[in-house]
């Protein structure tokens, strides 16, 4: 894993996107050297690059990036789709900036260079040579419920692609007529990392005093070249999140992110406004259908408003269009939506799934109650529980709420205490390390989750 910006990206990914972004560049050129054969022309640089950038981004909006072992027939679907969004909105800066414009005869030769290679590609790569990347080896250091858990975790399914299980090291040994567990002789820890190949060391134990960690021996790792992590960080970087059950408020507090400046806040604003400009225009059509679809299914009131909480803890109304039955809640009774719910109306469905009722969020956005990206606001009621009942909730209260988000991104619709926990992983992970980098990242992933309705409820 290589950090970006605060944010961990995998090597693979990097590795595979370098690559097909040279061949959608050379695709472009071939394609117009073979189509203007025998003449004088150049080569069409800014219309490659153009070309490269929209499709990288279509691709990673339909998660080409994220998974690897999918059929190859699913595959073939996603690049083919990607490269028909790329047509769309090509043709839309064809049409504002008509100096890129590429002719047909071109486009043509550049999809079956383009498709075909990047099918090539993706074979080579994860069907015949895996990358030809050396997997890190990583060896646990711990024993009880942490490290069997962290086993379990490096042995999932396509996960030895990158990561393989090494081996268990315990820090003690067996306890003796109900007394204390006796220490273990640690003096042969550097030849077990030697033997088994071992790049990384993660410790996976839940209490650190008492002189449990063979603290000079992983120092002489670590001056070896080896990585010496604790699980919370393991976490942090493979699943881009913070583990609850692994974290400390002195690991939070002395611990790297929760940058917070004036910079961060005036860059993080203007791109709040740009961007929120920019989606309300480009929706206009898509936001006016929507209303009289709401209209005509039930009646008025178009928009549904709602108290939640915000930065520091603060209340404010956020907008949405109402896609249940009118007083959805007339006993008065804040509830989680749950799967197929039956207060959803059928154009309320269509709209949930499509994240079309969040639209009017963007005025909150424009008046800065919210941000364009952040942890979801949570009702009051629901707030006041999971404060009490889930450690370090009022965290992701620091930073503005967003109309989009890194839990909403990496994990289904949360209906339940459970959900807000596991949601809150994420929260935390984008409150520790928020960057526009980060941002960015989040709406081309939101792309994916509006077109292939992911989380809906």
């Amino acid at each position: 894993m290589i950090r970006v910006f605060n944010h961990y990206l995998s090597t693979r990914v990097l590795i595979l996107t370098a690559i097909e972004a040279l061949v959608l560049f050379q695709a472009m050129i071939l394609g117009y050297q073979v189509r203007n054969l025998g003449q004088d022309v150049p080569f069409p640089i800014v219309e490659a690059l153009c070309f490269t950038v929209v499709m990288l981004l279509m691709m990673t909006a339909l998660g080409l990036y994220e998974t690897f072992s999918e059929e190859f027939k699913t595959t073939i679907q996603r690049v083919i789709v990607a490269y028909l969004m790329t047509l769309i909105v090509l043709s839309v800066i064809f049409y504002l900036i008509p100096q890129t414009y590429v002719g047909r005869g071109v486009f043509a030769l550049t999809t079956v260079f383009a498709v075909a290679s990047l099918m090539l590609v993706r074979v080579v790569l994860f069907k015949v040579s895996d990358v030809g990347l050396p997997r890190r080896r990583v060896l646990i250091l711990g024993n009880g419920r942490e490290a069997e858990d962290l086993i379990r975790f490096l042995h999932e399914g396509a996960r030895g692609r990158t990561v393989q299980y090494a081996g268990l090291y315990p820090v003690t040994g067996e306890r003796q007529g109900g007394k204390f567990e006796r220490l273990l002789n640690h003096d042969h820890l550097l030849r077990t990392v030697h033997d088994l190949g071992v790049s990384e060391i993660v410790i996976a134990v839940r209490e650190r005093r008492g002189g449990v960690l063979p603290l000079r021996q992983l120092l002489d790792a670590k001056l070896k070249g080896i990585k010496v992590s604790d699980l919370a960080s393991f976490y942090e970087r493979e699943l881009g999140l913070l583990h609850i059950d692994n974290i400390k408020a002195s690991w939070l507090i002395f611990g790297t992110g929760f940058d917070q400046g004036m910079f961060r806040d005036v860059v993080k604003r203007v791109f709040d406004l740009v961007a929120s400009l920019i989606l309300l225009v480009a929706t206009l059509p898509i936001h006016l259908l929507a209303m009289i679809a709401v209209v005509l299914e039930s009646g008025f009131p178009i928009f549904y408003s709602q108290e939640r909480v915000g930065q520091g803890s603060e209340p404010f109304r956020i907008y949405k269009l109402r896609s249940m039955v009118q007083d959805a809640e007339k006993d008065g009774k804040p509830r989680w939506a749950g799967t197929n719910d039956a207060r959803v109306t059928r154009v309320g469905r269509f709209i949930r799934r499509t994240r079309i009722d969040e639209l009017p969020q963007l005025f909150n956005v424009l008046r800065g109650d919210m941000s364009f990206v952040g942890p979801r606001p949570e009702r009051a009621f629901f707030v006041d529980q999971l404060v009490e009942e889930i450690p370090f909730y009022d965290v992701r209260h620091s930073v503005k709420p967003g109309v989009t988000g890194w839990s909403q991104v990496r994990y289904p619709y949360g209906a339940s205490k459970d959900d807000a926990l596991k949601k809150l992983q994420y929260d935390l992970y984008y409150v520790k390390n928020h960057s526009l980098f980060l941002d960015l990242l989040i709406l081309v992933d939101t792309v994916q989750v509006v077109l292939l309705g992911k989380g809906a409820r």
